[in-house]
Order: C-alpha cells, then structure tokens, then sequence
C-alpha cells in the first residue's frame, strides 16, 4: 500500500519533471492516502518544492554519482528524507526508517541501502554540507537576478520570506459582521486569531484551521483571502449603483469583497469557464450576485455589450512571484520567457479594457508579483501610450520604492507580495 512519503515521492516525479503544478496534483493524489496521512503528505510535497533545488544539490553532494533516470522516483524519495532531516522537526532515526522503508511500496528494495547510506551521512555531516550550498535560498538564477536587481538593499530578505509558509488570513464579510465581534465569536470557539493592522476588514489565525471550523463561513460571514488581495476592493472603492467589472475574476474572492462593499452592478469575467464555477459557488456562500462571463477580456467584441463601466478591476495574469510561499512550485515551473509572454498579456488587457470604461471611471491595475517588468514597467508603458490616463496618488504605503503605483513585498507572518496602480480616465467634457 502506498504511503505518505512514497507518494510525495511519486508526486516530485510529476512536477519536477512533467511540469505539473501542484493545484492540479494534489487533490486526487492525496486521495490515495488515508484521512490522517494526508496533512503530512501535504506538508512534504509542498516543503520539497519549496526547497527542492537546495535539496537537489545536496544530493550530488551526498551520492558518489547521480541515481539513473528511469529511476527519478528514487532521486525523489532522496529528497523527500533529507527534506525531513534537514527542515522537519522529527525523531531523525524515525525520518530515516520510514523513508528507506518508502522503497517497499515504490517496489525499489535495491534502493534501500543507498538511500540509507546517504541519509546517515547527511546526519553526520548535515551542518558542514548545508554551509557549502550554492543554492541555499532555493531559487532559481533567473529569478534571483532579477529580484536583486530590483530590490538590492532587500532581496535576501524577499527570498527568505517566500521560503516561510504565508499565515492564513481571513476577510470578515462588512455587510454581515464587524470584526471585533466576529473575533469574540472565534475565541469563544478556541480559535485563536487578531486583527490585522492594515485592513479593517482582515483578520489572521495563529494556526491555519479548515474552513468550515471558522466561525460562520458556511454562511459567509468570513472568507480566506490575503490582506493585500483585500486592498482591492478598498482601493478601487466602487459606489452603490455604479456598474462594475472584475475581469480575471476566478475563483472569485474580489468579486465577492467588491459586492460586500457597494450595492453595484456586477460582472465577473474570466476566460475559463470551469473556474467560473468556484466564482459562482464563491457568491452563492456568500448570498451575493454577479453577471458571470467566459470570455478573454481582452477580446472585448466577444462579450461587451457596449456599455461602459465606471470601475475595473484588472487583476491581471501574471508570474506569482509575490505568492512563492503559497505556490512553491512556481520556483520549478516559471521560465523567464513565461514573464516575457506574460508582460505582453498585461498589456493587451490595459489597452482593451481601458476602451470599456467611462471618462471619469478608475481602473485598477493588480498583480501578485513582484517583478517591475510586470508593474510599475506596464503602468509606465501604458501611460506613455494612452493621453487620457492618468496615476492616482493611493493612501498605502509600498515596501520598496517605485515610480509608478505601489508595490507591497511578502512579509514573514504579515501580506503577500502584490502590486496596486489606480488609474482614472480623463474626462474630456470641460467642467460647467
């Protein structure tokens, strides 16, 4: 029978080689495993991800050669047990016979004695081998060159923050509880959480806890969302009656605030329509409503009616690089060419969806990287091409300065990496 740590094995096998992403592993592998298995087996497949190219070196350091690849599962359970011995707090004897075991089920016994050999090694000389990493941030060149070009003072601390597993933060809906009620309802329940000091709609829980433990959820009193992706709503700050769009809307967690925070005429849009369904299961929690749309935003003949909207959320497609801690894969998956198609996405989507909307109307353009290339770059080249736009100033305060817009970095039990430019559209009508 399979278990947790072959089966995280199996798992690294599919990323790291077939390039598949851990949002679409991980909810029919962990099927495989009993109920209580599958929290660890989590917790190894996304600590290997998060740490694999620092893992990866250790062990060319360990092996007199590399492992033969038809047998990669093998090279994978390498990884799974120094992941545990290097990372985990767990009785290390009991790391290193559970995942030597791990050949059994793998059908690999032959692969026992080297793994075994290789792991006591690295508790013998763990510490001396850890120092002489190359890689000890676990990122791949590409990516750490361009964060230390962008942020030279703080990019050690970037790709530290993005190695530590981001806090689970909660948006408690305004339309049905005030926070500091909805935090008495949760320490009268055990939970333990406080207040976030930027939003007034966030709170963070000590602990993560599953969904439908927190207090009203089901009936959406409460939702899961990063304190920076609740800025959105905040910033673009839609007035009742005014007609709104989401346009990359799934899985709907900013539809859902913008509709908590005016009475306005929604359309969310996105151009899967599968993920439109987590956009209408997400409002229906809530008892909220939206005009629901597959389409690409950027082909605007093939779904606006001509109408112009007074707000725009454009949360734009982009690299993730400011959510690294919550999609480790990324490091493993992303190619810098990846960030070259995605720059010319964004730009497409301004251009065309700047047409949708109204002299006067605002637009919000928002990223979760932390790439310039992918923010203060796009506004940059977009205000230069287009007369009636114009940057407004934001009351929020960024982590690293730019020219244009804010940019917020991922802060260690604090916000994810995000990126905000408001933009209003110049009424050419003179004033009475």
């Amino acid at each position: 029978m399979i278990n947790s740590r072959a089966l995280a094995a199996q798992t690294l096998v599919q990323l790291v080689d077939q390039g598949r992403s851990l949002a679409d592993l991980l909810p029919a592998t962990r099927e495989q495993l009993p109920e209580e298995e599958r929290g660890f087996y989590q917790q190894l497949v996304y600590g290997c991800a998060r740490h694999y190219l620092s893992l990866d070196e250790l062990t060319r350091k360990l092996l007199n050669k590399p492992i033969a690849h038809k047998e990669r599962v093998v090279h994978m359970l390498l990884v799974v047990g120094l992941y545990q011995l290097w990372q985990l707090d767990l009785p290390e004897h009991a790391a290193l016979y559970e995942t030597v075991d791990a050949t059994k089920p793998l059908k690999k016994p032959w692969a026992a004695k080297m793994l075994n050999a290789a792991l006591r090694r690295f508790q013998r000389e763990g510490d001396e081998l850890i120092d002489g990493l190359q890689n000890a941030a676990g990122y791949p060149g590409w990516l750490t060159r361009q964060l230390r070009q962008a942020y030279p003072e703080q990019w050690q601390d970037v790709m530290a923050a993005g190695n530590v597993q981001g806090p689970m933060t909660l948006r408690v809906n305004r339309r049905k509880a005030d926070r500091a009620e909805w935090l008495a309802r949760a320490e009268a329940e055990g939970l333990e959480a406080f207040a976030c000091e930027l939003t007034d709609s966030a709170v963070t829980l000590a602990q993560p806890a599953p969904v439908f433990a927190l207090p009203g959820f089901a009936d959406g009193d409460v939702s899961v969302q990063d304190e920076a992706a609740q800025q959105c709503a905040l910033l673009l700050a839609p007035q009742n009656g005014e007609r709104v769009l989401d346009a990359c809307a799934a899985p709907g967690g900013k539809t859902g605030h913008l509709l908590e925070c005016a009475d306005i005429d929604m359309t969310a849009l996105d151009v899967d329509e599968s993920r439109l369904q987590r956009v209408a299961e997400n409002l229906d929690r809530l008892g909220l409503n939206a005009r629901q749309i597959a389409a690409d935003a950027a082909d605007i003949n093939a779904w606006w009616d001509g109408n112009a909207f007074d707000r725009i959320l454009l949360d734009a497609p982009c690299s993730g690089t400011g959510v690294i801690r919550r999609h480790p894969d990324i490091k493993l998956l992303r190619r810098p060419k990846d960030v070259d198609f995605l720059t010319q996405v964004q730009d497409r989507l301004l251009a065309q969806l700047w047409r949708t909307l109204k002299p006067g109307g605002r637009l919000l353009y928002a990223t979760c990287s932390i790439l310039p290339r992918e923010n203060s770059e796009r506004i940059a080249a977009f205000l230069q091409k287009q007369s009636d736009a114009r940057l407004l100033p934001l009351a929020l305060a960024g982590d690293a300065p730019t020219e244009f817009g804010v940019q917020w970095l991922p802060q260690p039990g604090g916000h994810d990496g995000f990126y905000f430019a408001l933009l209003e559209k110049i009424d050419p009508t003179p004033a009475a």
